[in-house]
């Protein structure tokens, strides 16, 4: 049945959804990846009958946020936690955050699932902040994950950019980290296009300089560092930057705009992965990295170049924004029951944003039931005032 989908312009145009099943079957095939290392970061299930407010405390749909996982987990994928997809910093506080590490860490025991979490500062709320209490609280947040049993990722901090002074600061604080982790970290580097407290991050808004300041931490502790998640949305400068890393310092990708051409690589290298778009696109994701591990490279971007469309879709300006996205085609493809998300944040894109991400996502056979992703749709338009 033919939708009437809003056009940025205000009118409508005609879609026919499509009827067929998916494009990749979501049976699950958890077997490990042989080629590349992939983690998909994952958001969370709000619980949409808590009464709270956009500046409350978070409240979580525990059931449907581990279920999630699990299916992620059932394709062979590693889950990334309690990173900026699940809203870290936009509606998920620390004490949720910490309760989300602990449980998925579990659940990850009991289902053999790869787990990696964020370890960040923003417990610290007060705009005055010390440098000993930005390494304080990143500790605090390094014991939860390590005592989980849970790989680290330490990610980039708001607290630690607005408080140093200059680069030999960043080299103090993450020295100190790397020497206390019991086990090799990845390290997090988020551009402020993700988020824009980030501006000049590692001491310079110069990115060059910038580089070779984050170089300098790996190279005083390679042992400690598994590898380094880069959220550029750079190419160029990605694959600049992984030939500079010391041997066995692996490069994940965080870029969503170019991933599939990142994750391939070159004769002089590729990049794993850990993206936000493996949220939505984890079956298609994993079946992709299947036919890489076979060395069919051309099979591998026949699979996923086609996703592309639609993670530039979703990252689009403020890239912030892109959980939203994330969570609808969560909701559309029947993983939870509604459209509400940590924070009120399912307001943070407009209902011709919506549709269009629909559009591409039913294109690509992303759907699981393309009928009830179909009524869902339907309903929203309703809901939003565009009669069917």
């Amino acid at each position: 049945m033919t939708l009437h989908l809003p056009n940025p312009d205000g009118t409508l145009r005609a879609y026919e959804p499509r009827t067929a099943p998916p494009a990749v079957p979501g049976t699950g095939g958890g077997s490990a990846f042989t080629s590349r290392t992939v983690f998909s970061a994952a958001h969370v299930v709000a619980d949409p009958f808590a009464d709270t407010t956009p500046d409350g405390p978070a409240a979580v749909d525990w059931d449907a946020t581990l279920a999630f996982r699990r299916h992620l987990w059932s394709h062979g994928l590693g889950v990334a936690e309690a990173m900026d997809t699940a809203q870290r910093g936009m509606g998920l506080d620390w004490p949720t955050a910490a309760e989300l590490i602990r449980r998925s860490a579990a659940e990850a025991k009991h289902a053999g699932g790869r787990i990696a979490c964020g370890v960040g500062t923003d417990q610290l709320t007060a705009t005055a902040t010390t440098l000993a209490e930005v390494r304080t609280a990143y500790e605090e947040q390094l014991a939860v994950v390590e005592e989980s049993g849970a790989q680290a990722i330490l990610m980039a901090s708001r607290a630690l950019a607005a408080t140093a002074k200059g680069t030999d600061d960043y080299l103090d604080v993450y020295g100190h980290l790397l020497r206390q982790a019991t086990e090799p970290v990845i390290l997090h580097w988020l551009g402020p296009m993700f988020d824009p407290a980030l501006e000049g991050y590692w001491g310079s808004s110069d990115l060059d300089a910038a580089t070779d300041t984050f170089l300098e931490v790996i190279a005083a502790h390679p042992d400690k560092v598994d590898g380094i998640k880069v959220s550029l949305l750079d190419a160029r400068r990605e694959v600049d930057l992984r030939r500079r890393l010391p041997q066995g310092v692996r490069c994940y990708t965080g870029d969503d705009f170019n991933y599939p051409e990142l994750i391939a690589g070159d004769d002089q290298g590729f990049s794993h992965a850990l993206l936000g778009i493996f949220d939505p696109l984890g079956p298609l994701a994993a079946e992709a990295v299947r036919v890489l591990d076979t060395g069919n490279v051309d099979g591998f971007r026949e699979l996923l170049d086609p996703t592309v469309e639609l993670s530039r879709h979703l990252f689009q300006t403020p890239t912030r924004y892109y959980k939203t996205g994330v969570v609808f085609l969560a909701w559309l493809s029947g993983h939870q029951s509604h459209f509400t998300m940590v924070g009120g944040l399912q307001s943070a894109r407009s209902l011709p944003h919506f549709a269009r991400a629909y559009e591409l996502a039913d294109g690509l056979g992303l759907f699981p039931d393309p009928k009830l992703a179909q009524e869902r749709m339907r309903n929203l338009l309703s809901l939003y005032g565009v009669n069917q």
